[in-house]
């Protein structure tokens, strides 16, 4: 009898390491690992198209994680998605002309924003909008705009 419960009571040990190992692999999937992790200030920055670009995504320079997007909201009079991107306080020396751009980790991997520093002697502080974005490039428009090319050069034919 005794080693019966021993038996459950390594089964129950196992599963429990189970469960909290799919809860460690969740955290790192959904982003939430890393939530909070610090002080931040905000800035903003406006594109046309955000593709699929979702809050929590991460905020890079050079490769390097620096933030995180922490808002979307949409500008309804001047038609533009408004990203929030909290970037973390001890990188703060991002020259006020820096430019943002939507890419895609891999062919088909998630979103993420990525900055590239300017030259300018001032500094984004909190509340600042960078000026220069470029959108998220939409693989549906390329292929469509290929399509459509090569169907007009075969009605030259």
């Amino acid at each position: 009898m005794k080693s019966n419960k021993t038996t459950e009571l390594m089964v129950g040990m196992f599963i429990a390491a189970g469960v909290a190992a799919l809860f460690v692999l969740a955290m790192q999937v959904s982003n939430l690992s890393s939530f909070g992790n610090g002080d931040t200030y905000r800035v903003t920055a406006r594109f046309e198209n955000i593709g699929g670009l979702k809050v929590r995504s991460a905020v890079t320079v050079g490769g390097v994680r620096v933030g995180r997007v922490a808002s979307i909201d949409y500008d309804s009079e001047r038609f533009q998605a408004v990203v929030g991107l909290d970037l973390e306080s001890k990188y703060n020396r991002f020259p006020e002309d820096t430019s943002a751009a939507i890419y895609t980790a891999g062919l088909l991997g998630e979103q993420y924003v990525a900055l590239e520093p300017g030259g300018s002697e001032d500094v984004l502080k909190d509340g600042s909008q960078i000026e220069l974005t470029q959108s998220a490039l939409v693989l549906e428009k390329l292929i469509s705009k290929f399509l459509f090319q090569k169907a007009s050069e075969g009605d030259q034919k």
